[in-house]
């Protein structure tokens, strides 16, 4: 896929920073905790996949960064918007200037009876008019995706995953420096997913930084840096293929899952220092059994 020189123009990311931050929902009459407590750090024109199992928070939190959203408590901040305090109007001029979103389902993102073209200029007309002679043409960003002379085609005549790039075109037609999507690549071939995570990869060479959530760990591969979000907390983060895990401000660490099978939940642990400096967990029998 290439991409021509006016369309790689250069765009300012924009940074994420979470602190303590939380989410609670109500469900059938009961508060329910989402998230409980995030602390996460985004570098502009960084790429991040947040991962998870089902339930696990990543949605919510995607949902936080783009101001749908608003945290119970906790501190977060996109590029220069205080999200937690913003009204719902400044939250509103985030998204339309600074923050591009992509709902999980490419027709959720498109108007499906006017052409590809006619998208992006829908996409870009939230933009102030002084603003828009800056922004990227219908042309370039088509480039941008790899749909370059499928301008008049409506979306349902594309095939899925190039439904799933155009949504990537209106995303960032506003001149978003962040992307945040949710599922991008769900339910796409291989080969189509592949041809989602270049276009994702051409966004974040532009200067933007790219936010993703995604079930699939060979996604998370591709976007360079993990955050693995367990029990509404940042559990783990990897880096070029290694996780890590992560501790909480409270002390907490996400025991991985081939670690969870050696040592069962209420296990007692005695946590040592060695003297090169690394840690070391020792399991130990319950001191108070002797006395009983």
């Amino acid at each position: 896929m290439t991409v021509t020189e006016t369309a790689a123009r250069a765009e300012v990311g924009i940074g994420v920073t979470c602190r303590g931050l939380v989410y609670i929902y109500r469900l059938e009459g009961y508060d329910v905790v989402a998230l409980s407590g995030v602390d996460l750090d985004i570098e502009p024109g960084e790429s991040v996949a947040l991962l998870g199992p089902s339930g696990s928070g990543k949605s919510t939190l995607l949902s936080l960064l783009a101001g749908l959203l608003r945290p119970a408590a906790g501190r977060l901040h996109v590029g220069e918007h205080d999200v937690a305090r913003a009204t719902p109007a400044e939250l509103a001029v985030m998204r339309s200037t600074d923050v591009g979103v992509m709902l999980q389902g490419a027709m959720r993102n498109l108007l499906p009876y006017v052409s590809a073209t006619e998208n992006i200029h829908f996409a870009q007309s939230g933009v102030a008019p002084a603003r828009r002679d800056a922004l990227m043409t219908p042309d370039e960003l088509l480039d941008l995706v790899g749909l370059a002379g499928k301008g008049r085609q409506r979306p349902p005549d594309l095939a899925p995953g190039e439904r799933q790039r155009l949504a990537v075109a209106c995303a960032v037609a506003n001149g978003a420096g962040l992307l945040l999507a949710d599922e991008p690549t769900s339910q796409l071939d291989t080969h189509a997913r592949d041809q989602v995570l270049d276009v994702l990869a051409e966004v974040r060479r532009t200067g933007r930084t790219v936010v993703v959530v995604t079930h699939d760990p060979d996604v998370g591969l591709r976007m360079g840096r993990t955050v693995t979000i367990r029990d509404g907390r940042v559990g783990a983060e990897g880096r070029r293929g290694e996780e890590y895990s992560v501790v909480g401000r409270d002390g907490a660490v996400h025991l991985p899952p081939d670690v969870l099978a050696e040592v069962a939940p209420g296990t007692l642990l005695r946590v040592e220092l060695t003297d090169e400096g690394a840690v070391r967990l020792v399991p130990t029998d319950d001191p108070t059994k002797e006395d009983r």
